[in-house]
């Protein structure tokens, strides 16, 4: 990692998937974001497909999460429509 110009670490679905049942899956999880921290770097969770484990990303200081808690795949006038009512959301509560 110290030899190529990494910002972010991505934690793996595979790993995100039973944080919420499996102790192991989610001392890795903890482990991945603390490395990350210690290293300077930003987290980034996939596969996040429940509030259980946005909650718990959350907690534990995972800088992004992407999934599909937050959307499915779209086409790209229906994900435009999307980005635009979630900036209207954030917008609105400033």
């Amino acid at each position: 990692m110290k030899k190529f110009k990494v910002y972010k670490l991505k934690i793996d679905q595979s790993f995100v998937r039973d944080i919420s049942t499996d102790p192991e899956d989610k001392a890795i999880v903890v482990a991945i974001i603390n490395m990350a921290k210690g290293l300077g770097l930003q987290t980034i969770a996939e596969g996040v497909e429940t509030l259980a484990q946005l909650e718990f990303l959350r907690q534990q200081g995972c800088d992004e999460m992407q999934g599909y808690h937050y959307s499915r795949p779209l086409p790209a006038a229906q994900f435009e429509q999307f980005a635009r009512a979630r900036s209207d959301k954030v917008l609105a509560l400033a």
